[in-house]
């Protein structure tokens, strides 16, 4: 059973889109992670697959409950964990105050634990804290319940690097213990540090879900080559050569290459080379490529989810954070 499973989910809030056509399915002890730029709906489905607003069209099941059943929903409800971009606190009120309240709501399975492991200072009250205090109290009501399915949205802002590191420490180890984990993350850094597949979000539309791994070995590799005398921007008019940038009279070029490593090298012998730098590819620069439309007009063919064709789509969504 897939943790979490849509199938064409559209929401529109009046004329403007939210999201449309979103299938994905999320397998149970996966951390997958949910991308995509400012307004492009992250926000629309995490809302919606937690019953917060309606969808307008299409279907949703969380943890095998019906998410646009009420009752169902609550019950699955029950076993979700879920941090919000930026939890909202009465101020006035100790964290261990606010700790209790939610015991007597979901129960307290792991609060002493969670406690020692990311230490907000609870006798404080909450107006006092900083925003690393607050998202440490907030980690800590999201697994106080023990939950089997994590829903996160920046989980890691305002947290120094150490906390950082400690987040993503327990993520592996949740994942080990059979957590599922769904979350929408601006860094990237942490992106490739704990996600075993992402779905990339733009414009509303689902463009493409994949490993990590894939994902960027599918874009290629970054090379940059200097060489000996002019370089005439034209020698690399190769297959597989993406993005060159060349400084003739200095003699270098960097570019993306997705082709065949074999015809590259065979190519270069051409040149007396002075210096050679083969790195994969930054994760900002594969990402950017979804963001800014290029790959989604190259796969505009094919659903990334069904592999079908995609029904049109108009642009739009809220203000995600």
């Amino acid at each position: 059973m897939s943790a979490i499973e849509t199938t064409g989910l559209t929401k529109y809030y009046g004329d403007t889109l939210g999201i449309e056509d979103l299938s994905l399915s999320v397998r149970e002890g996966e951390v997958f992670g949910f991308l995509g730029p400012n307004g492009a709906g992250k926000t629309t489905a995490i809302r919606t697959l937690l019953g917060f607003i309606s969808p307008t069209d299409g279907t949703a099941t969380v943890l095998g409950r019906d998410a646009t059943d009420e009752a169902e929903l609550i019950e699955a409800k029950r076993r979700v964990g879920y941090l919000p971009s930026n939890p909202g606190f009465d101020e006035g009120v100790t964290g261990r105050r606010l700790i209790r309240y939610h015991a007597a709501l979901k129960s307290d399975e792991r609060s002493d634990e969670l406690l020692d492991l990311f230490d907000p200072p609870v006798e404080r009250e909450i107006g006092e804290y900083s925003t690393g205090n607050r998202q440490k109290l907030a980690l800590v009501l999201t697994f106080m319940h023990d939950p089997d399915l994590v829903v996160m949205d920046e989980p890691t802002s305002g947290l120094d690097p150490l906390m950082q590191e400690r987040l993503y420490e327990f993520v592996d180890e949740e994942c080990d213990r059979g957590t599922t984990f769904f979350f929408s993350s601006h860094v990237l850094s942490e992106v490739r540090r704990i996600c075993d597949r992402v779905g990339i979000i733009r414009d509303g539309r689902l463009v493409t879900v994949e490993g990590v791994e894939e994902l960027l070995d599918r874009s290629g590799k970054r090379v940059r080559v200097g060489v000996e005398g002019w370089l005439d921007p034209a020698e690399f008019d190769l297959p597989g050569v993406h993005d060159l940038d060349v400084d003739s009279e200095r003699g270098d070029a960097s570019f993306m290459f997705t082709g065949e490593y074999d015809d590259l090298l065979d190519h270069l012998r051409a040149y007396s080379v002075r210096d050679l730098d083969v790195e994969e590819a930054p994760l900002e620069d594969v990402f950017m490529k979804f963001y800014d439309g290029e790959a989604a007009s190259e796969s505009d063919d094919t659903d990334p989810a069904t592999g079908t064709p995609p029904k049109a789509s108009s642009t739009g969504g809220e203000n995600d954070a």
